[in-house]
């Protein structure tokens, strides 16, 4: 690695609030962010529980995917220093905001036939052989739905000049973001890399993961435990500031943390679940460890895992886990802040990024809250319900998506 990779600015919103002070009130006190979603009529689903904030998105213009994400950049590069004009490539993971396109193809016009209402508001059924008819803002808005629009629209906002790149690949795709801007910084390509990702609780997604039956039956996300029944989505948006050790020196930037190791695999076992060894999960982390000089995970602290609280998943990664640290594994804590947040599909990268960051930070472990009793299959140290002093110098953050793809990233204390 030609050049040291260091974190000077983030910004972060989910159901909680805006910044690490509101992550610290709630990741890291173990307590979830559940309640039932009055965004949409929740009628026809299995659940109407979610990890949504209450005041958003159809309350104000400012909930807007793109919105969240020019206020968490406009954060991030705050606190790292840049100012308008800085050169700096633009990296996004995300799917779109398919809020306004959801309400655009139902023809929210006033005659286009309501199914219900939710919080005082008429809910349009989807129109049958009609004409569509949007108001002006949804087709204004309807450009939202494309991931690198976003992108562009988030470098405008900051006046940013660089590259833009978008990424898609569901829910690793901010990590993707993350270690393709480490592999530019660390090769001499660019200096500075604002890295994003944005998932807002919408209609389309929640019906799709309640069509597959991934969402949890109990209105609870139980990460590891032997009575899991499911994920629930949540919001999440975040930007971090990625930028060369030498660089920020130079300009006197603080460093937050360092990134030392990346890594990104495949298992390509099945379009929906993960290889049942955890196969790509472990060979994503072997590489982050051993370009960040630890193969074995001697000095490894802390692993935030994916850990979505499905059947398939949790025994899965935690072989994974058991395969990438074989002599370690069972003395390396491990948790799942998606038991708090909730599932944040492409921005889960990002934001469990930051709260890794924030780990090492306060030296605070954050809990797997809704733990009840241990699965024989998920047999590791996962810091069941309350948080847990530690002494922290390096943690792994680790995600996984359809279709087998694998992410981990490194994180060190300054």
């Amino acid at each position: 690695m030609s050049g040291e990779v260091t974190v000077t600015g983030f910004g972060v919103r989910t159901a909680f609030g805006t910044g690490a002070g509101a992550l610290r009130r709630g990741v890291f006190a173990g307590v979830p962010s559940f309640a039932a979603t009055t965004r949409f009529d929740t009628g026809p689903y299995r659940t109407a529980m979610a990890g949504a904030a209450v005041d958003g998105p159809d309350s104000v213009e400012g909930w807007a995917l793109r919105h969240a994400l020019a206020e968490c950049g406009g954060e991030a590069i705050a606190m790292a220093g840049l100012g308008p004009g800085a050169e700096a490539a633009v990296l996004l993971g995300v799917a779109g905001d398919h809020t306004s396109v959801t309400r655009y193809w139902r023809g929210a016009g006033s005659d286009s036939g309501c199914g219900s209402v939710v919080a005082g508001r008429a809910v349009p059924r989807a129109p049958e052989k009609q004409p569509v008819r949007g108001t002006s803002t949804d087709v204004k808005r309807v450009g939202d739905a494309v991931p690198a629009l976003l992108g562009e629209l988030l470098a405008g906002e900051l006046g940013l000049v660089g590259a833009r790149l978008a990424f898609t690949n569901a829910c690793v795709a901010s990590a993707a973001a993350l270690i393709h801007a480490c592999r530019l910084i660390s090769s001499g390509r660019i200096d500075v890399a604002v890295c994003g990702g944005g998932y807002l609780v919408e209609e389309e997604t929640f019906g799709k993961f309640d069509s597959g039956r991934a969402l949890s039956s109990d209105g609870m996300v139980r990460p590891f435990s032997a009575d899991r029944s499911g994920l629930l989505l949540g919001d999440g948006v975040a930007v971090v500031v990625l930028e060369s050790a030498e660089h920020a020196r130079r300009r006197g930037a603080r460093p937050l943390a360092g990134v030392v190791g990346w890594g990104a695999a495949s298992d390509a076992h099945h379009i929906a679940q993960p290889h049942p060894e955890g196969v790509g999960l472990a060979r994503a982390a072997r590489q982050a460890m051993r370009l960040a000089g630890d193969p074995d995970g001697t000095a490894l602290d802390y692993v935030n895992a994916h850990g979505t609280g499905t059947k398939y998943n949790d025994g899965a990664e935690t072989r994974g886990l058991r395969a990438a640290f074989p002599e370690r594994a069972e003395s390396i804590p491990v948790s799942s802040t998606k038991s708090t947040t909730g599932h944040l599909l492409e921005a889960a990268g990002v934001v469990e990024f930051v709260i890794t960051m924030l780990a090492l930070t306060d030296g605070v472990l954050p809990p797997t809250a809704g733990f009840t009793r241990p699965d024989p299959e998920c047999d590791l140290d996962y810091v069941p319900n309350e948080p847990r002093r530690a002494d922290l110098r390096r943690a792994l953050t680790v995600n996984a998506a359809f279709g087998g793809a694998n992410t981990a990233l490194v994180l060190e204390r300054p």
